[in-house]
């Protein structure tokens, strides 16, 4: 029974770990909760009434949201220096409240300020955020200066509160927050992996749905290993052990993609395209009834269940011969005498399986320390050796370059700055004619429309997004108002129940978020006693102005459209994959080892802002769908390429320590052609005016001039890396022809 029950706590564990990565979520809306909570019993204390109750409330929520850092240190210096700029800015709001005009222009010239601090970093993001939302609160609750002194208490006792909660009661250190996020991306592998077995049996008639999974759970896996990296640096002790955790990581990525790559080349007639598993909509390969005769396919289905095992057994059950023993047959697939009697694509899934095997191994050993060696088998002692020789190898690495910085208008904060400030001036112009009691409401819209938001096309997402969810909010406002009634605590408990929810679901969706905050200000209004169907009817007016102005401030003022954005990341994406596929070969071919791990992270993360920034391109409304579709043909196809690019990165690294890899200088001229078609691309991206073509030809592998006689044509360099290399090429090939760039044969 305890075992039982120790089972089911750990698949409770998982899936929320796997839901919620790091628990980032969770925490966010249980210490701002908390800190509402501690702020409401501590100002019920001193008897202040409803209206402080609620100014108190917002700045506590204020204060625990707006702080970004990830280090304690740093985050209570910005804590610290926050109340002070709270109490000012409360102040200010409260004196000028009676002298419109001067109160406007002290307010737009706040708004520019919390947005040009920005450059500062964290600490000015933060600051400049509090600044404007108490500011915002003063006009909430009608602040007058009689009532000041009060005001000055709530706001004290919510920094106090918020500290309270996030070093104490609900703390999060960056070595908690890394170890959750590994036990995350052990939880998503896992499902990865139990998505791959659901190949084994698909049909002609679920393929379709099976493979949309695959693509979810692979992208997700992704995301987590993300999260992992940017966390690398604060959770570890010294750069040699983020290294290495970095490579793991990398290493269990790659190895679960490349493992359902060779499950859909089972199932399928032909290789099956990487192209596949990164977009959406992609058609499925024709499958047919098993991958492999009755035996095989129970094997396969055996041991993709032992190597989900071997992920998710915690390390205090990692001791013991029945785990040793699937352990040690899955890392025997890396010898060929040990291959069940198969096809040579399934037999190539019994190698993917070894390998994943491998790279669970050198995870555990990089993130649970020493292993027991006791059952080892020959290839799991083999294994070990090698994941040893390649840990002593790794380095600190390199320091980055800095990047160069812009400067006057092209700084993005400067250039955010002038547009919001003109845009809350609209606002508050428009937000005047059409309430002169609840005008800030179209000022706070506009301001959020802004946050996080590089382009024209973004912010109009945004602000649709946000009108949405207003009005859902405004509907369900009205219901729980009803209910509530007088009761004032009932009200406050629906408050914090909302908050939390709205900070739950805010990575999530940016709707749901705002559905929750209007609901929840439909109570707050309550609890002030003005509440009233037209107030919150106003609250969609006004919210409607607000994303207008944002709307017409950014299309206007300094614009940056969502083409030029675009364009201008789909370049840094482009200059990385160079970068990395460059290095990766200068190594496979005998040159100079390159920091390729860190290289292969930029690829990454410039790919995601790409991402990012094609939403408005590809949102659903959009009515552009033949655009809509090029967009997402675009970043589909980058991903293969980034997928190519770190599994070669991922090869060379192996270099120094793996028996079966040595450089062959003869691929450092195979790759030159893709490397001239990525520049090609590039510049026609730069300047539509440009004269570039893609260069099509023979395979890679043909490239490779012939040895002496008698000599293997690879020589001791593997097929995968010659794979790898084919498929990027034509990875880069086929962005050629969306993105406008002629595409020419070699000549004769």
């Amino acid at each position: 029974m305890k075992a039982a029950g120790r089972s089911a706590r750990t698949r409770l564990r998982d899936r929320v770990a796997a839901s919620d990565p790091g628990l980032l979520r969770l925490t966010a809306g249980l210490r701002t909760v908390g800190a509402i909570a501690l702020t409401l019993a501590v100002l019920a204390v001193f008897g202040v009434d409803v209206k402080h109750l609620v100014a108190g409330a917002i700045a506590a929520m204020v204060a625990t949201f707006a702080i970004r850092e990830k280090e304690p240190g740093p985050q209570a210096v910005t804590l610290a220096l926050g109340l002070p700029v709270a109490l000012a800015s409360m102040s200010l709001s409260t004196l000028l409240a009676s002298r419109v005009v001067l109160g406007d222009a002290v307010f737009v010239v706040l708004i520019f300020s919390a947005v040009f601090v920005r450059r500062f970093g964290d600490r000015g993001t933060a600051l400049g955020l509090i600044g404007f939302q108490v500011y915002f609160v003063s006009l909430f609750v009608g602040a007058k200066p009689s009532g000041l002194p009060s005001l000055w208490l709530a706001v004290a006792a919510a920094f106090a509160s918020s500290a309270v909660m996030r070093f104490a009661v609900v703390p999060a250190t960056p070595t908690r927050i890394l170890r959750l996020l590994r036990q995350a991306f052990r939880a998503r592998l896992a499902q990865l992996i139990a998505t791959q077995a659901e190949l084994l049996d698909a049909g002609p008639d679920d393929i379709d749905k099976t493979l949309e999974r695959l693509r979810d759970g692979t992208a997700r896996l992704h995301e987590t290993a993300l999260m992992i990296q940017s966390r690398l640096e604060e959770g570890t002790p010294d750069k040699s052990t983020a290294r290495l955790v970095q490579r793991r990581i990398a290493d269990a990525e790659i190895a679960a993609e490349r493992l359902g790559l060779l499950l859909l080349t089972a199932r399928s007639a032909e290789r099956a395209d990487t192209l596949t598993l990164h977009l959406p909509g992609a058609p499925a390969p024709s499958v047919g009834r098993s991958p492999a005769p009755g035996e095989a396919t129970e094997i396969l289905r055996r041991d993709l269940a032992a190597l989900r095992t071997l992920v998710l057994r915690p390390p205090s059950e990692a001791r013991g011969t029945a785990l040793s023993h699937l352990r040690n047959r899955l890392l025997g697939y890396r010898d060929e005498e040990n291959l069940p009697e198969a096809t040579p694509a399934v037999q190539d899934v019994f190698r993917g399986i070894g390998e994943s095997a491998r790279a669970v191994m050198g995870l555990r050993m990089a993130l649970d320390g020493p292993q027991d060696e006791s059952d080892d088998s020959p290839a799991t002692a083999r294994s070990r050796e090698e994941l040893d020789a390649e840990d002593a190898a790794i380095d600190a690495g390199e320091e980055a370059a800095p990047e160069e910085e812009q400067t006057g208008l092209r700084r993005p904060t400067t250039r955010a700055a002038v547009q919001v400030a003109v845009g809350s001036s609209l606002a508050i112009v428009g937000g005047e004619f059409l309430s002169t009691q609840r005008w800030y409401w179209a000022v706070l819209t506009c301001w959020i429309v802004f946050i996080n938001t590089a382009s024209t096309g973004e912010i109009l997402v945004k602000g649709y997004r946000r009108l949405l969810g207003t009005v859902l909010g405004v509907v369900a406002g009205i219901v729980l108002a009803g209910l509530v009634g007088n009761h004032t605590w009932t009200a406050f408990g629906l408050v914090l129940v909302l908050i939390f929810a709205m900070f739950y679901t805010a990575p999530l969706s940016y709707t749901l978020m705002s559905f929750f905050v209007t609901a929840m200000l439909g109570l707050l209004y309550t609890l002030l006693h003005t509440y009233s169907m037209s107030v919150l009817l106003l609250r969609v007016e006004e919210t409607a102005l607000g994303a207008a102005c944002g709307i017409v401030a950014a299309a206007l003022v300094l614009p940056i459209r969502t083409d030029r954005r675009t364009n201008e990341l789909l370049g840094t994406v482009l200059e990385r994959l160079t970068d990395v596929t460059e290095g990766a070969v200068d190594q496979l071919s005998g040159g100079q080892a390159a920091d390729l791990l860190d290289t292969a992270r930029e690829l990454d993360q410039a790919l995601g802002d790409l991402r990012a920034a094609t939403q408005p391109l590809t949102h659903p409304i959009t009515p552009l769908r033949a655009r809509r579709d090029t967009a997402q043909y675009v970043v589909a196809l980058l991903e293969t390429c980034a997928y190519h690019a770190r599994s070669l990165a991922a090869t060379a690294e192996l270099l120094p320590t793996h028996p079966s890899i040595a450089a062959d200088p003869r691929l450092r001229g195979a790759v030159r052609r893709t490397v001239r078609n990525i520049e090609a691309i590039a510049a026609r991206v730069a300047d539509e005016d440009a004269g570039a073509e893609v260069e099509t030809g023979p395979s890679i592998a043909s490239l490779l001039e012939p040895d002496v006689a008698g000599v293997p044509r690879y020589g001791r360099i593997t097929g995968r890396v010659l794979r790898h290399l084919e498929r990027l090429d034509e990875a880069v090939v086929g962005l050629a022809r969306p993105l406008g760039v002629s595409v020419r044969a070699p000549k004769r």
